[in-house]
This record gives C-alpha cells, structure tokens and sequence, in this order.
C-alpha cells in the first residue's frame, strides 16, 4: 500500500489520520455559517472540510409517490419526502467557489461529494483535489467511471455497500484510471450504535483490496474514531456542527467544536502512542526501577552467621541481590556483619 497525498498531507501506514470534518447541512442554509464552520473546524484540528454537491433536483425527483416518501422510521421522517430533506440540506452551488477561497486563505483543505457528474464539473471548475464517492453512490457506476477518469484520489464509503459492490467500485475505479483509492469502513446509521460498527473491517477493507482504509463515523461521541486510528485508520471522516441545534438536518449526531476538538487531540495521542514493537525500559520507566524488588536483610546478621528466610527478605527497592537468587543463598554464610535494611551482595558471602 502506497502513500497517497490528500491536499496539504501524505497519508499512509504510520502517519498520521486525516481528518476531515464533514459540513453536510450543517449550515443550516446560512452562508455566514457556512464560513464559521470551516474557520472552525480549521481551529479544531481538522485536516480538512467536506462539502457535498447536489440540489434536490441533481439527486431525486419531486414526487410524492410512494417510493420518495421517507419511512416512518427514518431519522428524518419528519420532511416526509426525499426531495424535501434534499433541499433543507443541499449547499447552494453558487456558495461553493467562495468557500473553497476561503479555506485556501486559512490553510485548511476543502473538497466535496459530487453526486452526479454536473457537480463534478463544478468541482474540477475549483481544483477540486481529490474527492469522495459517498455510500449510496457506490452502485452509482456512470458518476464512478466519470471521476476515476480525472485521476485524482478518490475515497468512497462502504456504508450500504456489500462485498461486492465495493469490488465493482474497486474495479470501475481502476480500469478508468484511478489507482489512489481509500475505503472508508462505514455504518449507515445515524446515530450509529457501537455494535454495529465492526472496526477490525478497516485492515481486512486495506488488505483485501491492497489500499488505504480509515473510518466515516455516524456515532455519537469521541471514542470510536479514536479506536479506528489504533486499527490503522488512515482517514477519518466525522460530521461537524457549531452548536448543538435543530436548525440542521445533520446536527444530531455531529461533533461540536469542543468535541471535535476533543477527537483531534485523543487521536493524535493514540497515534503517538502506538509507537514500534519494543520491550525496551525507556529513561522514564528507569527512573521507577526502584519499585522493583531485591533481596535485603530484614533482622541483623553477624560475620559467620547462616542466611535463613527470617533474616533476609525480597522488598523494595531494586539495590540488592535479584530474587531470583533467593534460595540460592539461603543457607549460606555471611563473612562480614550486616544491618537491618542493608542489600544483600555475593560480595557478603563466604565463598
């Protein structure tokens, strides 16, 4: 598995995650929030910040059949159809060349979604740098084959993907000239419950399919991303929002900027702390060596007198004799007089 560059970084095994933080409809339809939210996130820590691109009409039809009508059971149930989420958390087209302008002014990466191949057009209009294929457009094979040929990385969700469909995504992507391809391990629920996230799938997801794997998060919290980066995530992909408020389609189960915050910090700490293979005491853990145990004498002792288990005894901390040679020197005779609390040595023994 190679290492790919995504904008500003190189990912890859043994560096550190991207992170990329998701504005989704998190904006609210606010322009001005839109703007706060990349500044934000900027602050948070995120490597980057994700758009998606489409309009209600670029991603369904406005048709209240039974088919659009959201089920009952749906998060969203309240906007009844497809195209009236759609357009509550669409980001209008025409904000999109003035947030990627901003996010280059503040250093922070921008990309996006596109959901069909107009809004690819618009993105490579914006020197898009590489973009992401979201889960259920993973059957989508016309707007797959359409990016793979820019031959930009691409990363793609596997949400409400099977094994097969990520194969035919694989495969689409490389036979159109796309070899820098991350998967995304990820769970179409929102929020996601823990059990459901299966995260020992990103190695299998990486090694499978000789790529780069990481984690799209949909559950609440800080902990699972964190987990995903000790299973070798190299992206990681969580929704953003101001505040917590009802205002957003997506708000519910996305971080705040405190526990955005929060994620980025833990997780640069798990990444330090994975470190190499090694059964080396460093400098800090010497410095404890006296917690370990050693052989002193626990009542006095005079020259020509026998070693019995009533006056020496295996305590902190580490000067004496090693208790492995315990029994070794029960028995033994001393050749000089010794106190209560002195090491006990070979040194001190008649040979």
């Amino acid at each position: 598995m190679k290492d790919i560059r995504l904008g500003s970084q190189i990912i890859g095994e043994g560096k550190p995650a991207y992170i990329i933080a998701e504005m989704s409809g998190n904006h609210a339809g606010d322009f001005s929030k839109a703007v706060e939210i990349i500044k934000a996130a900027k602050e948070c820590g995120a490597n980057a910040v994700k758009l998606q691109t489409y309009t209600p009409d670029t991603i369904t039809l406005n048709s209240n059949k039974k088919d659009f009508q959201i089920p009952s059971t749906n998060p969203w149930k309240e906007f009844n159809t497809l195209y009236a989420v759609y357009e509550k958390g669409y980001t209008p087209w025409e904000w999109h060349a003035e947030l990627f302008k901003i996010a280059k002014e503040i250093g922070i990466d921008i990309f996006s979604t596109p959901f069909d191949g107009t809004a690819v057009d618009l993105l490579e209009s914006l020197n898009v740098p590489f973009y992401k294929i979201a889960s259920p457009e993973i059957t989508h094979i016309p707007l797959i084959k359409k990016i793979a040929k820019i031959g930009k990385p691409v990363i793609f969700s596997t949400g409400v993907g099977e094994i097969s469909d990520i194969e035919l995504a694989v495969q689409t992507l490389k036979q159109n000239g796309c070899n820098e391809i991350i998967i995304l391990k990820c769970t179409s629920s929102y929020p996601a419950p823990p059990e459901s996230m299966n995260l020992r799938t990103i190695p299998n997801l990486a090694q499978t399919f000789d790529c780069l794997s990481g984690l799209s998060d949909h559950s609440l919290g800080i902990g699972i991303p964190v987990a995903a980066v000790t299973l070798g995530a190299s992206v990681i992909e969580k929704h953003f929002i101001l505040e917590k408020d009802n205002n957003s389609v997506d708000g519910f189960f996305s971080l705040d900027r405190k526990e955005f915050t929060d994620m980025v910090t833990e997780i640069r700490k798990a990444e330090k702390s994975l470190g190499r293979v090694s059964y080396e005491i460093d400098e800090e853990g010497k410095k404890n060596y006296w917690g370990r145990r050693s052989i002193y004498v626990c009542a006095k002792i005079k020259a020509g007198d026998i070693i019995t288990e009533k006056n020496i005894q295996c305590v902190r901390p580490h000067f004496g004799l090693h208790p492995k040679h315990y029994e070794e020197v029960l028995g033994k005779k001393v050749n000089c007089d010794l106190d209560y609390g002195d090491p006990l040595s070979f040194d001190v023994i008649e040979k």
